[in-house]
């Protein structure tokens, strides 16, 4: 159990590094798009190898399905309620001002963290080896998303203390699901794996093409997309060696 704690711990420790780099050092718009560029290629990789194969391979593709369309609703739902906190009527103009941009982000990581990391946990508990790749997959990811994250919150006016308040919660909250995932390992069905690993995806894919992408080419121009195969190219060496 310890040891799947620890696994949690440190694939979950790069939200709270991101949010703090961001805090230490002002970022440049430019550098934030082309590193949450990185990550997007990452999260791609992960969809792709870590959770859909990895999700058809334990209990079949409808399971992956049901968890695809879940997730991706339960992202759309939340995210809708994230970008009218505040003034109604600005929606659009404050997504790209950095305030709601920088909260769906900080929705996305959990929404996609927590299953991701129960996924990690489930496989400890059944006694498969860590899997390296997705422990790499999902600390790159992260990495961008909180550094993108804490960059729009304090472009928007956010004090230091909430940002670091937030990302350390939702740390904390994807390492304890690895935690949760180890202790339910016994009891979970290949199907019910199957679910959470699509679940995950659809809530990455959302989040993905709403918040991140935009960003990134919004920031760093083209040359985003050449970062972005980089990030795949990277996470899917590390699923695949794995």
């Amino acid at each position: 159990m310890l040891t799947a704690l620890a696994w949690g711990a440190l694939a979950a420790s790069s939200l709270l590094i991101g949010a703090l780099a961001a805090l230490v050092h002002a970022w440049p718009r430019r550098l934030v798009g082309l590193v949450l560029a990185f990550g997007a290629g990452a999260l791609i990789s992960a969809v792709a190898f870590e959770l859909a194969l990895e999700g058809d391979a334990v209990g079949g593709f409808a399971p992956v399905a049901a968890g695809l369309a879940l997730g991706g609703l339960t992202y759309y739902a939340l995210d809708g309620v994230v970008e009218r906190i505040g003034d109604a009527g600005r929606v659009r103009q404050r997504r790209r001002s950095g305030g709601a941009a920088g909260g769906a982000l900080a929705l996305g990581a959990f929404l996609d963290g927590i299953p991701e990391q129960l996924v990690l946990g489930i496989g400890l508990a059944s006694g498969e080896a860590v899997s390296v790749g997705l422990v790499c997959a999902i600390f790159v990811s992260n990495l961008p998303e909180a550094i993108g994250s804490a960059s729009a919150m304090r472009g928007a006016g956010r004090g230091a203390r909430p940002i670091v308040g937030l990302w350390g919660g939702v740390a904390v909250l994807c390492a304890l699901a690895t935690l949760g995932g180890f202790a339910l390992g016994d009891a979970v069905s290949g199907e019910l794996r199957a679910g959470v690993d699509g679940f995950a995806a659809g809530a990455l894919i959302v989040m993905l093409v709403d918040s991140m992408i935009p960003e990134a080419t919004e920031d760093a121009g083209r040359q985003a997309g050449l970062l972005a195969v980089l990030g795949f190219a990277l996470a899917a060496a590390l699923s695949i060696a794995a």
